[in-house]
């Protein structure tokens, strides 16, 4: 006997709980895009940096995967602006009494934008590559988000019933897995391209989605058009543009002066401008992110605890809130942000005290401090808007106790490969929440399995008590059972403090009044399907 997709449904909430006219700033003639008087016509979005790729199984930075949203479909989705799923390329779906299987029923008559035809086989394909060793197309990777999300630990086989049928069988019950297949790297491509492109394929995707890629003008734009042919009747934009703007000031006045539609990751100081400004409007919602400055625990002098903890001490988070991130910040204390459920608030930060600092690194062995480097990103994110500038907050703190911290940068894509290498001392990074569920942030960001190369946990540190608890949550049904264990996980998290936790952030989307249909995913998705603009 198997369950219902209502029945999957109810459990889920439970569950997560959670051209040429671009180049003048010039919009095309909007055009009816269906029946329902929504407009289409061209939407540029301006974004801090560039993507690393289009291949959304091979990618871990949320750049890439908002050309990947609109490139691919999932067998579900996220309902918008929230983290429930429902059907997407798959009609329906069964869950095995066991839940050690699921069936898909897939959509009829959807075609990948090279015109093959999308079938159970191109499902299969999809997810073998990444897992399979002796696949024809699995040496493209290293596919990372499989890895940081333990995916061969939960597929056992995805097998193809039928040419609409698809049975994923699964080594273990997880409580997440269909949440897991709405996320950026289950996205379903054409098997047909990948043959023809290989390795290219990443620069020239194919997919089933709204928007089929037009052309990549490296660190300028990506350009993609609506795909004619989409199986639903919510796609209006004739064209969209995701052009890159690396400064938010220079973001700002591009929005003010018409040259595109909607940006990304404005200023915080001009958050208020914004919101005084009668041609534009600013959606905001409480992230379900964190930043974080990660220690080495694999490299000395970080394997000591009590260094990790000494440099919680010496940093006041209220002082880089105040300078980075204003009204739209709050201090972190635990690595899964507060609006998370089983987040531990009964937790205790470590005070700003750089008295306490120094006593712990004398009793570590340092009296006198010790030199390191501090990784600082180049591009801004939801959770951090200004890397370079909390890293000299932090250097100067750092001095006061005798650490000297020289601070570092990459190209964002270099800077990505070399913390998955972890040849960092301390990297800042961060995370917003995939799937709405605490997993996808303990197991992706701190557990051992998660902490060898390519790693996701960039602070390589490898607590079998932290990893025994949160592998035990993950393969549990039971929520009460699972936030007990979640909370448990922090304390351990909080004691051997394997990070920084620097902040929570507000996201802001400022766009013009225009722009309609645009929602604000708690995942950090950034979804231009039912997106339209008024004229």
């Amino acid at each position: 006997m198997k369950r219902s997709i209502m029945f999957l449904s109810v459990a889920l909430v439970l569950l997560l709980a959670v051209p040429m006219a671009f180049a003048g700033g010039e919009q095309e003639a909007a055009s009816s895009a269906g029946g329902d008087g929504k407009m289409g016509g061209t939407l540029v979005f301006a974004r801090s940096g560039d993507s690393v790729g289009l291949d959304p199984a091979r990618e871990t930075d949320g750049e890439s995967f908002y050309g990947a949203t609109a490139v691919f479909d999932n067998l579900v989705e996220f309902v918008p602006g929230k983290t429930e799923v429902r059907p997407a390329l798959a009609e329906s779906w069964e869950v095995a009494d066991d839940n050690l299987s699921v069936t898909f029923n897939l959509r009829k008559g959807v075609k990948f934008h090279d015109g093959t035809d999308f079938t159970a086989d191109a499902v299969v394909f999809t997810f073998e590559r990444q897992f399979k060793e002796d696949h024809p197309y699995y040496d493209l990777g290293p596919w990372k988000y499989w890895g940081y999300m333990d995916m061969s630990n939960i597929v056992d086989a995805v097998v193809a019933v039928d040419d609409y049928t698809v049975r994923f069988d699964l080594k273990k019950p997880e409580a997440p897995f269909l949440a897991n297949l709405a996320m950026d790297f289950a996205g379903i491509v054409s098997p047909a391209a990948v043959e023809k492109l290989g390795e290219d394929f990443k620069n020239n995707p194919v997919g089933t989605g709204p928007f089929k890629f037009v052309e990549w003008r490296k660190d300028d734009a990506i350009i993609f058009e609506r795909n004619e042919d989409y199986w639903a009747d919510d796609v209006y934009l004739d064209r969209l543009i995701l052009r890159v703007i690396p400064d938010a000031t220079a973001r700002w006045l591009a929005l003010q002066k018409g040259e595109v539609d909607v940006i990304d990751f404005p200023s915080a100081q001009d958050l208020q401008a914004m919101k005084n400004d009668p041609n534009v409007k600013v959606l905001q919602q409480e992230g379900l992110n964190v930043g974080y400055l990660a220690f080495n625990t694999s490299k000395k002098p970080f394997d000591n605890k009590l260094v990790r903890q000494a440099l919680n001490y010496a940093i006041n988070k209220e002082e880089i809130i105040t300078a980075v991130y204003g009204s739209a910040g709050t201090p972190a204390k635990n690595p899964l942000p507060p609006t998370m459920w089983s987040y531990n608030d009964d937790i205790k930060d470590y005070p700003y005290d750089p008295a306490k600092a120094k006593q712990l690194l004398a009793q570590a062995g340092f009296p006198n401090g010790f030199s390191t480097q501090l990784w600082a990103m180049p591009v801004a994110r939801p959770y951090n808007p200004n890397a370079r500038k909390i890293a000299e907050i932090m250097q100067a703190q750092f001095a006061e106790i005798g650490v000297d911290a020289e601070i570092v940068s990459y190209e964002w894509g270099t800077y990505l490969d070399k913390t998955d290498n972890l040849e960092h001392d301390m990297a800042m990074l961060g995370w917003t929440g995939d799937n709405g569920d605490p997993d996808n942030f303990l197991w992706v960001l701190l557990s051992a399995p998660a902490a060898e190369p390519p790693a996701g946990n960039i602070a390589a540190w490898k607590n079998a008590e932290f990893t025994a608890l949160i592998k035990e949550a993950k393969e549990t049904m039971d929520q009460a059972r699972r936030t007990e264990l979640y909370e448990k996980a922090q304390v351990v998290f909080k004691e051997e403090a394997p990070w920084l936790p620097i902040a929570h952030s507000v996201v802001s989307v400022p766009m013009k009044n225009s722009v309609q249909g645009f929602h604000i995913y708690p995942t950090g998705k950034r979804v231009f399907r039912g997106v339209w603009i008024e004229k």
